[in-house]
């Protein structure tokens, strides 16, 4: 339960953010009238009321209200361009003017699976989509075909997209109706129970898992872990699936499986964000006995429609991306860009209850007592205080910084190294203002 000292700050916090943005509280009564709780997009919801944004350029948001705020949320990685970047924003301007629909192949789709292969050699064969989720319920089905099998096993606090939310041991969403077998992320043991128990051998057709659990928390894999899904899901004849449609970003960009030998890589591998420039996209893909299966030439081929898949808009915009804006270099800059923040913000956390988990320039704030190291699934997270981070949103909302309310970041490649600096300092201000509320216990003993 939540001190009456944290409810009180975060009521005038609140009762502040009400005064000063009236505008976006009128657009969102008026959301409210045509849209559940005024909402079309569950995780942009907060209370008292979402911002309402009119426009955005580079690193910034301009709200209705007037205000601007430094985005440090990268619309939850897809954003990894930042607002408008001028070479994207030229490719969809010129594929617009040679028309917005074809109905047919067209070069720059080539071009880009090309682009898209090249930094994902474990994709012999891919196929695009219109976001990760449909690229997710596409690799199941596939899975599912090419195994004869049914089970799959996921991790709790895994997110795969809009269709595919696990939390708390059970499904906590509308899901797809697959057999879902819920493991513990960073536990092979668990992993192995379920694949060896008599009840699923031999029916398991696919472990999924995001090499670091993003919604969940930004939890990063530790050492050997994926290693032991490849094992454990060779041995048990099942498709491995990495879902990196958030840290495809990784390292030179071509993800967290960049880091692991060609043998261990997965069998499947789905993407989306960012790939498209910003416009709406998802891919899903790996070896080529699996991903023929989707060849039309072949007999009985299976069946993937869609008529925005090969949309001359995104896969212009992608294309220009990964050809002349995210480059390989670029991308381990931002990468090392993340790790430097992140280190920054730890040791100016460090004695609270703040704590910072993530990698490369994806991170996420948490209020617990665990340590960082500590932090290995959405389990050593259950004393993460919901009120702090509730308060420390509005905080950052109110200096001009905006994050996710569960405290999610993103890095795009528009911020500057003056914006993160000031953010470090704005998160110690933080600090010192609510120095009683975010002391750790162990801190507290030392008194």
């Amino acid at each position: 339960m939540p001190s009456a000292t944290a409810e009180k700050t975060y009521d005038n916090l609140a009762n502040a953010f009400t005064r000063n943005n009236p505008k976006s509280k009128t657009i969102y009564n008026a959301a409210t009238n045509s849209l559940p709780g005024g909402n079309t997009r569950s995780v942009l919801y907060y209370h008292p009321f979402p911002l309402s944004m009119s426009r955005a350029s580079g690193s910034q948001l301009f709200s209705v209200d007037g205000h601007a705020y430094i985005d440090l949320l990268g619309e939850y990685t897809a954003g990894l361009y930042g607002h408008s970047e001028p070479l994207i924003l030229a490719a969809i301007t010129e594929a617009a003017k040679r028309g917005l629909n074809y109905g047919s192949q067209h070069e720059d789709e080539v071009r880009l699976a090309e682009l898209v292969k090249q930094r994902f050699p474990s994709m012999d064969l891919m196929r695009f989509t219109n976001s990760g989720t449909e690229a997710t319920l596409m690799a199941l089905a596939a899975a599912k075909a090419f195994t004869g099998r049914k089970k799959i096993v996921v991790f709790d606090g895994g997110y795969h997209g809009g269709a595919f939310t696990f939390k708390d041991g059970k499904s906590a969403a509308v899901n797809a109706p697959h057999e879902w077998l819920i493991a513990r992320y960073n536990d092979l043991t668990s992993v192995r129970a379920l694949l060896d128990s008599e009840e699923n051998a031999g029916k398991v057709a696919a472990i999924l898992v995001e090499p670091m659990l993003g919604s969940g928390g930004a939890i990063p894999p530790t050492a050997g872990f994926l290693e032991g899904l490849r094992e454990a899901a060779t041995a048990a004849g099942a498709v491995l699936i990495f879902d990196e449609v958030m840290t495809s970003r990784m390292h030179s960009g071509g993800g967290i499986q960049s880091q692991m030998p060609a043998d261990l890589c997965p069998d499947m591998t789905t993407l989306g964000k960012y790939i498209g420039g910003g416009m709406s996209f998802g891919a899903f893909g790996g070896k080529q006995a699996i991903m023929e299966l989707f060849d039309p030439r072949k007999p009985n081929a299976l069946q993937h429609a869609g008529t925005f898949n090969n949309n001359v808009l995104t896969m212009s915009a992608g294309r220009v991306g990964l050809e002349q804006v995210f480059m390989p270099e670029r991308a381990s800059q931002l990468h090392a860009r993340g790790d430097k923040l992140r280190k920054a913000l730890q040791d100016a956390s460090r004695g609270t209850l703040m704590k910072i988990t993530g990698y490369g320039s994806i991170m996420c704030f948490h209020f617990t007592e665990s340590t960082v190291e500590d932090v290995r699934s959405p389990q050593d997270l259950k004393d993460d205080d919901k009120t702090l981070s509730s308060i420390f949103h509005l905080f950052m909302l109110e200096r001009g910084y905006y994050i996710a309310r569960r405290g999610f970041l993103a890095l795009s490649l528009a911020l500057t190294e003056e914006q993160l600096d000031g953010f470090v300092e704005v998160v110690r201000e933080f600090l010192r203002v609510h120095e009683n509320l975010v002391k750790s216990q162990s801190s507290r003993a030392r008194l």
